[in-house]
């Protein structure tokens, strides 16, 4: 029931975390708070889609 996602920085969009998630549980684009090294700091990341 697990699904694989990649998570996308927000500012510069690259693809920098590969996650996985309950589709059933969150059924919405994911959103985490993660450290991007192309902005280095920390960033909202988002689910691709």
């Amino acid at each position: 029931m697990r699904t694989r996602i990649m998570l996308r920085c927000t500012e510069c969009n690259e693809e920098n975390y590969l996650s996985s998630k309950n589709k059933k549980n969150v059924p919405d684009r994911l959103e985490l708070k993660k450290y991007c090294p192309r902005c280095n700091k920390n960033t909202l990341h988002r689910e691709k889609r």
